[in-house]
């Protein structure tokens, strides 16, 4: 079993949030270029490269240049072993993001240093506070010009009410930034030959009262800097790990992920103050990795066709506790039945390689013949526990969908089945009648351009979408209703989900009153139950 823990030990599983565009495929980028586990960088619009990002992969992303999937990456550096999820930033995927927050211990949140806190961080970060997970800081882009430093702090702790302590400080920004201050070490850190980001370069640390320093920052460079240190010590919040770990305090660090300025720095921080993996809560109370011996694993993500050569479709699993090999039977815990989880893998974007074993804290992608739904549990323990489920997301856009062709029905059927599975739509029938009205809904516009896309390229199925006025789902949580009986308003539609669970769509959030009014007993809930 010491073998097993000290694996454990080793690992650092965390998510990188952020709004669209602040860098966060960039910085997860260059993560693996410090790891080794890529030679050469390429930034997602990157003109000087001419490389598309390594962490997106499908057709869609290399397009429009944005993260619809949330990645899975694993790579060792300094003697840990770190698996990244990399979510999708655009809030059209809150969904995807939110089941990938699930299975982290922690989370980093990049900020653009121009911009500030926006919408979708506010969003994300919401949830990470809800998981009570450790947050770390990352504010990017200092090589352009940036908004005044202690504004950006100010920013943080008022919008997202998290107290900050910068771990370390920029000289300058824009074409005026040299590096970073590291406070605890009282030197200035500068970094040379990265070209352009592409390679780790070389950093350099020099004492800030060294006279060496004159030579790479100006008078006035080093004034403001001596100022600005001095302001921190007296007003910034000390820095306490317990705090970091309830998710109270957030460390913050600066740096350019393009450039590379300040990412290894960050990346050897942020290993020493995160945590091994974390317990997770099941119906048989807490597991701890530590302890629990036995296998456990849940699924918080399914992707279908991520290889069109074989029309595949992989579970990816958080592995909680023990010790997990190529091939080995589990108990499937929603199923009922044990399963052998075979053609074990994990993924560098579109690259996979096969493992013969992982431990708790790592994520695996299994190969599923399609007997596995989000949030199910997979055990080789006795006592056959399941771990906490993972809500459903109440979707704000419904449109009707049907297929152009009428003789490729069989495939429009798999294929929208198939993407219902992974959790990035929801479809729905009419109450009363089969698969031949279809109504899709979903949480982001963007999903919709993604289920027209994949079912085209996929499948080969065109589609016609109708958008539908509706804007409130509701779940009906009574174990037995009359829905024929059920008295609603006009602007109410009945309809079932593919479990046959009943459900209302509404158009106006007052219809939702007026219906509970008029059928005494009713309750409707906002989230499903996966």
């Amino acid at each position: 079993m010491s073998n097993i823990t000290d694996e454990i030990r080793k690992r650092r599983t965390f998510a990188i949030i952020s709004h669209p565009d602040a860098g966060k495929t960039t910085l997860t980028e260059k993560f693996l270029l410090y790891g080794g586990a890529i030679n050469q960088a390429g930034s997602v619009k990157g003109k000087a490269t001419a490389k598309h990002a390594v962490s997106d992969w499908m057709e869609i992303e290399k397009e429009r240049g944005i993260s619809v999937t949330s990645s899975v990456l694993q790579f060792n550096y300094g003697g840990y072993c770190i698996n990244i999820l990399d979510t999708p930033g655009h809030q059209d995927f809150s969904e995807d993001t939110y089941r990938t927050l699930m299975a982290a211990d922690s989370a980093v949140m990049v900020i653009d240093a121009s911009k500030g806190v926006e919408a979708q961080t506010r969003k994300l970060f919401k949830v990470c506070v809800m998981r009570r997970i450790p947050i770390f800081t990352f504010i990017n882009k200092m090589d352009r010009e940036a908004m005044d430093t202690f504004e950006l702090l100010d920013d943080i702790e008022k919008e997202l009410g998290i107290a900050t302590c910068p771990v370390n400080w920029p000289i300058g920004s824009g074409k005026a930034f040299r590096g970073v201050y590291d406070r605890n070490e009282k030197e200035i850190e500068l970094f040379f030959d990265t070209k352009k980001g592409t390679t780790t370069g070389e950093v350099k640390k020099i004492a800030l009262d060294d006279p060496q320093a004159d030579s790479y920052m100006d008078a006035d460079q080093k004034e403001q800097l001596i100022g600005e240190i001095e302001l921190l010590d007296g007003a910034s919040a000390e820095f306490d790990q317990e705090l970091v770990s309830k998710g109270e305090l957030s460390p913050v660090f600066f740096g350019s992920a393009l450039t590379n300025f300040g990412v290894e720095t960050f990346l050897q921080h942020f290993l020493k103050m995160t945590t091994s993996p974390l317990p997770r809560k099941s119906d048989k109370g807490e597991i701890d990795p530590m302890k629990e011996k036995d296998f456990s694993a849940f699924v918080f993500k399914i992707q279908a066709n991520m290889n069109k050569a074989h029309r595949d479709r992989i579970a990816f699993m958080r592995i909680c506790s023990g010790e997990f090999d190529a091939g080995m039977d589990a108990f499937h815990i929603q199923g009922q039945k044990k399963v052998r989880l075979s053609q074990p893998q994990q993924m560098m974007a579109s690259e996979r390689k096969m493992i013969e074993k992982a431990y708790g804290g790592d994520i695996i992608g299994i190969f599923d013949p399609g007997i596995f739904s989000i949030g199910d549990t997979i055990t080789t323990s006795p006592e056959k526990f399941a771990y906490e489920g993972i809500p459903t997301f109440a979707p704000e856009h419904f449109a009707r969908v049907r297929q152009v062709d009428t003789m490729k029905r069989k495939q429009f059927i798999k294929g929208i089945n198939q993407i219902a599975q992974e959790g990035a739509i929801q479809i729905f029938q009419e109450f009363n009648t089969g698969m031949e009205e279809i109504i899709v809904g979903v949480v982001g516009v963007l999903q919709f351009d993604v289920l027209k896309y994949r079912l085209k390229n996929e499948y080969n199925v065109d589609i016609i979408l109708e958008n539908l006025p509706y804007e409130h789902i509701r779940w009906i949580e009574n174990e037995e209703i009359d829905m024929d009986r059920l008295s609603g308003t006009s602007d109410m539609k009945k309809i079932k989900d593919l479990k046959g669970r009943p459900l209302l769509l509404f158009v106006h959030e007052w219809s939702i009153r007026m219906t509970l009014e008029r059928n005494e007993g009713l309750k409707l809930s906002e989230f499903g139950r996966s």
